[in-house]
């Protein structure tokens, strides 16, 4: 501006007046060549204009300014009023929206929005109450609600952002508070709100939450109950059962749970439900074990009722395995206790104050100290003292570091060993052993006869290495192992091998290789190897006998013994073979001689029986004076000819029937036999004998006898030889008594005389054949009666007894089993 000044100054122009600046605008409306023409665009060319058309520019100006001044006002007038409307609008606009902030924060709430599938959402709100920092956070559903909510909030999410569906949850945060989730469509936006559920409603759900955690906790434990083993119930607050499980309807017998409530069936006895109501009563706990019938059983059971706030509740455990357990441990103590009193090892427990907790009866006998000062529990040190005092203890010069040497076993980490020689000459073996629960158990065996024995046993020892070495008989013992661990002299010479040999132990392969040039057969010596070496299911025995090349014969014996060795012993036995074979021969030629004489015997008794019948025929026909009268002489000459060949002909039976007893060819017809008829059968056929020789015949039968299951015909004979002998060694005047009795299963027939009596030396010789003694009376025979009598009585299986005494007679007893014999051994 200065420098325009100074320009007009300089070309002597007036300076130009500006325009005020509301004069722009119109200015702005003309064209430019009326600009042009108007000198503002060329202020240069001012001068040049006339002034007419100044005039006339003038008075346009004026005009067209007069004019944009009314616009202008006007104008500006209605901008002042369009601007006051909208500032108040803007500020209608800020209230609004302060209130709905307000709104907004006054719950705890965040609103999602997306205007579009793809756009980012918009948050409004704050998300603390989700327990996740930012609101967009809210989106992050796995971080504040559960697995299974978080992933239906993500389908129904994007089905709002794909398809506008909306959907309202109510769910439980991870923190705890319940969120109302609700998402629509609003004017093209998708818009989520996560707002917390507060007041009354919030509780509401957290106590239906709660309510349907409690129903399900109830629901588990009403499960676990019924479907345990052991009886549970549940009471009213009266005490009537209200509920039983599984357990406690089958523990009752009842059909069902309903049944065993509505008959109130109980489970324990009279005593236990009245103690029980009694608690009941006193609302105290009710604790018992007690004997119960459960399911028909009688078992043992641990009750516990306890009382609830509706009621009481009670549960029974079967305690009868603990309880049989317990007894069966307390037996075993008691087993082991009584174990340990019968051991002679002497047994004492101390406790970890070194006092005498148990003691067997073994260690008052060894020790005998006073019971009552035992009884008392004396410490250890106490005891020892009292030994000492009475001598019972090894003399020691320093009993103080002894005892202290004892006592070190309390302090030990394992068993220690002594042995305590005592002044009386026992030797006792001390084994001190440190208890786990402190303390030490000692026990005391006198091996004072174990060293005895041993002594012995070295000197037994030596003499049987003696003895051994003194047979004559070669014996080798062989190890398990099969090498040889002794063998005595004999051996050695016996089969002619080194001695020194012999004493390096050679395997038995090796002892056999040296003995098979004396007696190579193979067979023998596998069983030795066998029985030596070889794995069989049970060791036995193996005997037999070998003739070597030399001709000597030798018995070999192989035994085992008891520690897993073998014993084989060579006994030279060449001589007694020898004599053995001789007496073979020499009882062979004795057979064959016994065989002739019975086949003489045989052949000869038939030849006899032939013509003694026709001599007894004829004799009868004379008797009967068929063929003519006879004198009296000749009548008592064929008496006479007809009892001796009667008793002729009764020895050439028994003869045969001997004979066919031994040839094993006599069969027995077995039936049922009254016995009282075969013995009037027996005596009537000697009638004329007792008769002739004045004898009283006096029979007895039990009435119990019955029927005995024998061979009638030889029943007969037996009791006719018996009572044959009995009258033969009887006097005149005497009675011979018939008995028959039953004892148990057998039946017993006696025939009893009161003759002279068998004298003891003659007793084992009258049942044998062709042994006859007189005994100084009338009777004579070739001593066949008795011999028969015991073959006929074996055959039924049965047995005689004689008793006789010098003096007052004798008794035979024939005993046969009332059944007869088996079918088996009747066949035979």
């Amino acid at each position: 501006m200065t420098s325009a000044r100074r320009q007009g100054r300089g070309d002597g122009r007036r300076p130009r007046r500006l325009l005020p600046a509301r004069c722009l605008p119109a200015l702005a409306l003309l064209p430019a060549p009326a600009l042009a023409q108007s000198g503002w665009l060329a202020p240069a060319k001012l001068d040049l204009m006339s002034t007419g058309a100044l005039s006339i520019i003038l008075a346009g100006l004026t005009v067209f300014a007069t004019t944009t001044s009314l616009v202008y006002v006007r104008e500006r007038s209605r901008w002042q009023r369009r601007e006051a409307r909208l500032a108040s609008e803007l500020e209608a606009a800020r209230g609004h929206q302060e209130r709905l902030s307000i709104l907004l924060a006054a719950d705890p709430q965040v609103i999602a929005s997306w205007n579009g599938r793809d756009a980012q959402p918009v948050f409004e709100g704050d998300s603390g109450f989700l327990g996740a920092p930012g609101a967009a956070l809210a989106l992050a559903y796995g971080s504040w609600a559960a697995p299974a909510d978080a992933k239906r909030l993500e389908l129904a999410t994007d089905a709002l952002k794909d398809s506008g569906e909306a959907f309202a949850f109510t769910i439980r945060s991870k923190s705890g508070p319940f969120v109302d989730i609700e998402g629509r469509p609003v004017a093209g936006r998708a818009v989520i709100r996560f707002r917390e559920v507060t007041g009354e409603r919030a509780q509401v759900m957290t106590l239906r939450s709660e309510l349907e955690r409690v129903t399900a906790d109830h629901a588990a434990l009403a499960s676990l109950l019924a479907g345990l083993p052991h009886p549970a119930w549940m009471r009213d607050a009266d005490g009537r059962l209200a509920w039983v499980n599984g357990a406690y309807v089958g523990a009752v017998e009842a059909t069902d749970a309903g049944t065993a409530v509505k008959g109130g069936l109980e489970l324990l006895d009279r005593n236990e439900r009245e103690a029980a109501a009694r608690a009941r009563r006193e609302g105290k706990p009710f604790t018992i074990r007690a004997p119960a019938v459960v399911a028909g059983q009688r078992r043992t059971l641990d009750v516990v009722e306890l009382p609830t706030p509706t009621g009481f509740a009670g549960f029974a455990t079967d305690m009868s395995e603990l309880e049989a357990v317990r007894a069966d441990l307390q037996r075993q103590m008691d087993a082991h206790v009584r174990t340990l009193d019968r051991l002679k090892t002497a047994v004492a427990v101390f406790d970890g104050a070194q006092r005498l907790l148990y003691r067997n009866s073994g260690f008052d006998a060894l020790w005998s100290l006073d019971p009552g000062f035992l009884d008392g529990q004396p410490s250890d040190g106490e005891i020892l003292d009292r030994l000492r005092a009475e001598r019972r203890l090894p003399e020691l010069g320093d009993y103080r570091s002894w005892k202290a040497g004892v006592h070190a076993a309390y302090t030990a980490t394992r068993a220690n060993e002594d042995w305590w020689y005592l002044p009386d000459g026992r030797t006792i073996h001390v084994v001190s052993s440190p208890n786990p629960q402190g303390g030490v158990t000692y026990l005391y065996d006198d091996v004072t006869e174990r060293f005895t024995l041993e002594s012995r046993f070295n000197a037994l020892t030596r003499t049987q290495r003696e003895t051994l070495d003194s047979l004559r008989e070669g014996v080798a013992v062989f190890g398990s192992d099969g090498r040889l661990k002794l063998s005595n002299p004999a051996f050695a010479q016996s089969w002619r091998i080194d001695a020194e040999l012999l004493a390096s132990g050679p395997h038995i392969d090796e002892v056999v290789g040296l003995c098979r040039p004396l007696f190579p057969q193979d067979e023998v010596w596998r069983e030795l190897l066998s029985a030596v070496t070889g794995v069989r299911d049970a060791r036995e025995d193996y005997r037999c006998r070998v003739e070597r090349r030399d001709g000597t014969v030798l018995d070999i014996a192989a035994a085992p013994l008891p520690d897993g060795a073998t014993l084989i012993s060579f006994a030279d036995v060449t001589a007694s073979v020898n004599v053995e074979r001789a007496l073979t021969e020499k009882n062979e030629a004795l057979e064959k001689v016994s065989r002739l004489r019975e086949d003489f015997v045989h052949h000869v008794s038939y030849e006899l029986r032939s013509p003694l019948t026709n001599i007894i025929g004829f004799a009868q026909l004379l008797g009967t004076e068929t063929v003519g009268a006879l004198n009296e002489k000749q009548r008592d000459y064929t008496a006479h000819i007809m009892r001796s060949s009667g008793a002729l002909l009764a020895i050439i039976n028994d003869i045969l029937d001997l004979a066919t007893i031994d040839n094993g060819a006599l069969a027995l017809d077995i039936q049922d036999v009254d016995v009282a008829d075969t013995i009037a059968q027996a005596a009537a056929g000697l009638h004329d004998r007792l008769t002739d020789s004045k004898l009283a015949l006096k029979v007895e039968i039990d009435p119990r006898t019955g029927s005995l299951r024998a061979d009638g015909k030889r029943l007969r004979q037996v009791l006719f030889n018996l009572l044959s002998n009995a009258i033969g060694f009887s006097s005149p005047g005497q009675t011979v008594q018939v008995t028959a009795t039953r004892q148990g299963s057998d039946i017993r027939l006696t025939v009893a005389d009161q003759g002279r009596g068998i004298p003891a030396e003659v007793k084992e010789k009258v049942f044998e054949r062709f042994e006859s003694h007189s005994l100084g009376s009338s009777h004579r025979g070739v001593g066949l009666g008795l011999s028969i009598v015991r073959s006929i009585v074996a055959l039924h299986g049965g047995h005689v007894e004689l008793d006789s005494t010098p003096g007052q007679g004798t008794r035979v007893t024939a005993i046969f089993p009332a059944q007869g014999l088996p079918l088996s051994d009747a066949a035979e």
